[in-house]
């Protein structure tokens, strides 16, 4: 396989996008990020890829109106930037059916949780926390898996955990799990290449 050209999806601060390109700087995994697409043109992920060099893209359904300008802008931007691996790293939406399809076995995504129990859709950002807390469970972490056609669904390829300490709220806990998250991701990302 070619060296890895990596496009990134992110919605929010990108925490995840730091921890990569900090691994790729460091020669972690054999690969560029070549790219940062986000649907929140407030995504503070964007000002990260543009400190680094790496070219940033606002692409939404609001930008990019109807489903086939919006798909068809995707697919080009990444085809522009000869991506051959997408990690999802906070990214809030689901993929369309069509980029899934053709990057099949090809994205990665980061979850806050331990899939399958804490996965589906709603279960994002501290609703996914405050599930884990209310569960009574002791233990939560982080997954990477391979993303198929269904909201956290997908062959698993890392997981590590953290406790869930007596006192903690969806605040203490997220803190915990994303020191996990900025670890495994770049590791699921060297496995790949």
């Amino acid at each position: 396989m070619p060296k890895l050209s990596i496009a990134v999806f992110a919605s929010g601060g990108g925490t995840n996008l730091q921890s990569l390109i900090n691994s790729s700087n460091k020669g972690v995994f054999d690969g560029d990020i070549a790219a940062v697409i986000s649907n929140n043109s407030g995504a503070f992920a964007l000002e990260r890829a543009k400190k680094a060099g790496i070219a940033a893209y606002h692409i939404s359904g609001k930008k990019y109106p109807g489903r086939n300008q919006f798909v068809g802008e995707i697919l080009k931007t990444l085809e522009n930037n000869k991506a051959n691996l997408i990690v999802l790293a906070g990214y809030m939406k689901l993929l369309p059916l069509e980029v899934v399809r053709i990057f099949r076995n090809r994205i990665l995504n980061i979850h806050p949780a331990l899939l399958p129990k804490y996965g589906g859709k709603g279960m994002y950002g501290m609703n996914v926390h405050k599930a884990v807390i209310e569960s009574g469970d002791k233990i939560s972490g982080a997954t990477v898996h391979f993303v198929d056609e269904i909201f956290d669904h997908g062959v698993i390829l890392i997981q590590r955990t953290v406790p869930v300490l007596p006192g903690d709220d969806p605040e203490t806990l997220a803190a915990r799990v994303l020191k996990v998250e900025h670890k495994i991701l770049p590791e699921a990302v060297s496995m790949f290449a």
